[in-house]
């Protein structure tokens, strides 16, 4: 059960790229709440002066803090105030910061309420052209040989679409071990989403391997691989 007369945690998705896609839901709670839990200040302050809006607090809540900032929230919430949580883009805990302060706050019977919106993953695969009917979201894969090894293993023995987040200077790395390990899969890398250079590469792992070896990419990137039963 919820406390009685406390406040509520909004957990709120902001624009990956296009201020245009901030609902107007958002632009009021950014206004009405009494703090705003966002992972960098100044990102956030940038995107309320593109939408007009004036939040009455900013606080950082990222991964280096926020531990011990998540008691500072979970008391404006028992006080009676609400709190919006927002990362730099997307929605927050998916690759971002904010499963501290959400496990708390359910656990202390807080309510916990969304704001739906923007997800570079969701929206890369709705235009991949790929399978929808199973997909996994497999975060940022491990830097490490041997983990990344058996981290693609295990993404090619789910049957669906895979999903994963990386840089764009470590993508050709990851698209040419994923190429190694899975072979001639059907794969899309979606980049700059939202934004004025955003690219959907569509190939086999090898095709799109050999045409990232030339490319030097900026900007968010994502990569989809198809995954077929036996």
């Amino acid at each position: 059960m919820c406390c009685e007369g406390s406040g509520t945690l909004y957990v709120a998705a902001t624009p990956i790229g296009n201020a245009g896609d901030a609902s107007a839901r958002l632009r009021e709670l950014v206004e009405r709440v009494e703090v705003v839990a966002c992972e960098d200040t100044r990102v956030f302050g940038k995107l309320c002066r593109l939408l007009g809006v004036k939040a009455r607090r900013l606080v950082s809540c990222h991964e280096h803090n926020e531990r011990e900032r998540a008691d500072y929230f979970l008391g404006v919430l028992e006080r009676g105030g609400d709190v919006l949580l927002a990362s730099n883009a997307g929605t927050p805990l998916l690759s971002d910061p904010g499963y501290v302060l959400v496990r708390r706050a359910v656990e202390r019977g807080f309510k916990v309420s969304p704001l739906p919106g923007p997800n570079a993953a969701v929206a890369a695969l709705s235009c991949s052209g790929l399978r929808v009917d199973r997909f996994a979201f497999l975060g940022f894969p491990p830097r490490k040989e041997g983990k990344l090894a058996r981290f693609l293993e295990e993404a090619g023995r789910f049957d669906g679409t895979v999903i994963m987040y990386e840089s764009p200077r470590r993508l050709a790395k990851l698209v040419r071990k994923a190429a190694e390990a899975l072979g001639a899969r059907r794969a899309v890398v979606a980049r700059e989403l939202t934004k004025a250079h955003e690219e959907f590469i569509r190939g086999t792992l090898p095709e799109l391997a050999e045409a990232l070896s030339a490319r030097n990419l900026k900007g968010e990137c994502c990569l989809l691989v198809e995954n077929r039963p036996d």
